[in-house]
């Protein structure tokens, strides 16, 4: 089996990679090739000593996608523009890779007779929700440049499968942690910056809430999706870890010292969705999903990694490498 994987050298699909590589999804045993632009978040660093094939390619780009697929059997396809603060900035680049990348891999994926499609999503397709859980047939309602572009590859992927009879499958995920993560996101953001002494921005009265999900409960899912997935449906991904984000920031400051001194409340972002809450109970029903990296472990193991690993992220919070 050869199996595809856009974006195989950010934070997601590297680990994704390597956990494929090293022989922990005997369902997807085979080789791997990688199609990545390389852009600010994909980096070869994330893949060094992993055997893999690597394309450096953009996924808009038909040719590009075509040969990508030439000869797979499986896609699994990470690669997206995902950072909800630079989606407000400007959201051109992600309506254009989001949206018109990934029909562009569809179409490539189907003109190849690619045997599976796995489309990775993201929770926040479904928007915010005050109390309870969203399952697979909620409404989507996205309410950011991000999460709209992720829902309308969302539709673009089913409707490869009710119009074309590709077998795609979508996943949705709640906010992944873990190692080599670019700081721009909450927990590395937070982190690396404690640990340069500085301070943290804490959006608004921090009572947002989100679901936490190690990049490996959420990179094993996928696998099992792509393994055993049912073609034209939707799997939740969840770590039911449900915390503020006040009490993510007390864990973090714990976890390196530090206190509330450091904690520097900023403007709330614009359209900030409450609150996001994943019922995950068909994929655990269907494909025995659980979460298995408890959230104290993982979070401490990811905070080590980031203490260990300064060579990874200091040039890119100095601007080094861009």
């Amino acid at each position: 089996m050869r199996v595809l994987v856009t974006g195989g050298a950010g934070f997601i699909g590297s680990h994704f990679v390597r956990s494929l590589v090293s022989g922990a999804y005997p369902g997807l045993a085979g080789s791997v090739r990688v199609l990545d632009l390389l852009t600010y978040a994909g980096r070869r660093e994330n893949l060094a000593g992993v055997d893999v094939e690597l394309v450096v390619g953009d996924i808009r780009d038909p040719a590009t996608a075509a040969a990508a697929v030439r000869g797979c059997d499986v896609v699994v396809h990470f690669a997206a523009e995902s950072h909800v603060d630079r989606s407000i900035a400007g959201a051109a680049d992600f309506v254009s890779t989001n949206v018109v990348g990934t029909q562009v891999m569809l179409q490539a994926a189907l003109d190849g007779g690619v045997g599976k499609f796995v489309h990775v999503s993201t929770d926040e397709v479904y928007g915010s929700i005050e109390s309870g859980s969203w399952s697979e047939d909620h409404v989507l309602e996205p309410n950011s440049p991000y999460s709209a572009s992720k829902a309308g590859s969302d539709l673009l992927a089913r409707s490869y499968h009710r119009t074309h009879g590709l077998d795609v499958s979508i996943t949705r995920c709640s906010n992944n942690y873990g190692p080599y993560q670019f700081p721009e996101k909450v927990i590395p953001l937070f982190v690396t910056n404690l640990l340069d002494g500085g301070t943290v921005p804490l959006y608004g009265d921090g009572l947002n809430v989100r679901d936490w999900l190690h990049v490996d409960d959420h990179c094993r899912g996928i696998a099992l999706v792509a393994a055993s997935g049912r073609a034209g449906e939707v799997y939740n991904i969840g770590g039911g870890t449900e915390l503020a984000n006040r009490e993510l920031t007390a864990r973090l400051l714990a976890a390196v010292g530090a206190d509330w001194s450091r904690v520097e409340p900023v403007t709330d972002r614009k359209g900030h969705d409450r609150r996001y809450s994943v019922d995950w109970s068909k994929i655990r029903a269907e494909l025995g999903y659980e979460p298995r990296v408890s959230f104290e472990v993982g979070l401490a193991e990811t905070v080590q990694w980031y203490r260990d690993n300064r060579q990874w992220w200091e040039p890119l919070k100095s601007g080094v490498v861009s």
